[in-house]
């Protein structure tokens, strides 16, 4: 039996689990345009993975999955993963109970990582909307998951979608989405001096925040609906839903609270990371499909002055959740390349070449 603060007790299988890859793949692992990249790696093999991110040594990857053979819960679970084992063996470090996201260490190697399990054991139906591409805004809340004790506690709680969370290099401060204000803002804890401040305040979706190597400059997607798209923002949110087909990538210094638009492409450009450097962005983007349906999502990258566009993945149809190890020399994304059945999404990992 797992401890639990803040929530009802729960059984776990804890047995760490080792599918059987596949037949070999009927796509590439790495596409000839692809110059930044080699030595690529393929770490899931079947299903919908996503959100792999790195623990502070590099040595670690955390995600999410719905993948059948480690997860017959039925929707995202999350997931811990040892790079050093070869072939990879997955950890569920979740309750296995409702839907999980967005998961994220912290210098100390807790876990940080959103769940509706304190509202429903059962996955939380997805939304219906004819011929519109909509998320739901579950009510999600933050836990904090100790894997060296097995222990779960709430964080932060509070009424309505809280997710997105992710630590900033140095360990002090947390950035993440919530709706505690009415819209979704991106909010900043800091872990100093416990206190709590909102940093964005305009109409619109601001969420998946990052940040930089300075630890004080964070970079994030974000919607800016204006006129009727205002008034089909608000309605969809009243209902639990938003819409991410128009997202542009912002930054900002926590202690200055100004938001400066990097990208201006059209469609929906989101999943962005700092390069190593902190000149650079990697994000994804589908503004060069969209005379085709832009169903496409590549990588790309650009310098924080909105200058330099540069596609970095070529895969024909999705590449997204781009993030660098700590010592930068590696990228961890989320492809359907290489898979086997159409639109399955995979984690893979390369060396980094500059």
């Amino acid at each position: 039996m797992r401890k639990v603060l803040g929530v009802l007790p729960f059984l776990i299988a804890c047995a760490q689990q080792r599918p059987t890859p596949e037949a070999p793949p009927t796509k590439p692992l790495l596409y000839p345009q692809e110059r930044h990249l080699r030595n690529v790696r393929q770490l899931t093999f079947g299903g919908n993975n996503a959100e792999g991110y790195f623990d502070f040594t590099g040595e670690r990857v955390v995600f999410q999955s719905d993948w059948s053979e480690i997860n017959p819960q039925g929707c995202d679970q999350i997931f811990l993963l040892e790079l050093k084992d070869d072939p990879p063996r997955y950890r569920r470090i979740s309750t296995g109970r409702g839907r999980t996201t967005c998961s994220y260490f912290l210098p100390d190697g807790r876990i940080l990582y959103a769940s509706t399990h304190a509202v429903g054991d059962s996955c939380p139906a997805p939304p219906t909307f004819r011929k519109r591409y909509v998320w739901a805004l579950y009510e999600y809340d933050l836990y904090l998951y100790d894997p060296r004790r097995d222990v779960l506690v709430a964080f932060l709680p509070a009424k309505g979608y809280d997710a997105e969370a992710t630590v900033s290099p140095d360990g002090r401060y947390l950035v993440f989405t919530s709706q505690r204000s009415g819209d979704l803002e991106l909010w900043l804890y800091d872990f100093t001096t416990q206190s709590l401040r909102q940093l964005t305040n305009e109409l619109g979706y601001d969420g998946g925040a990052f940040f930089g190597p300075d630890s004080r400059t964070i970079v994030w997607r974000a919607s800016r609906p204006k006129g009727p798209q205002a008034e089909s923002y608000k309605a969809l949110l009243a209902q639990g839903l938003v819409e991410p087909s128009e997202m542009q990538i912002f930054i900002m210094h926590i202690d200055s609270m100004i938001p400066h638009q990097v990208t201006h492409l059209p469609g929906a450009n989101w999943a962005p990371f700092f390069h190593p450097s902190g000149k650079k962005i990697l994000f994804s983007s589908n503004h060069h499909s969209l005379d085709q349906g832009g169903r496409r999502f590549n990588i790309f990258s650009i310098h924080v002055d909105g200058t330099g566009l540069e596609q970095i993945t070529f895969d024909p149809e999705f590449d997204a959740f781009p993030m660098f190890s700590p010592d930068g020399k590696k990228l961890i994304w989320a492809s359907n390349r290489a898979g086997r059945k159409a639109r399955e999404t995979n984690l893979f990992i390369a060396d980094w070449v500059e």
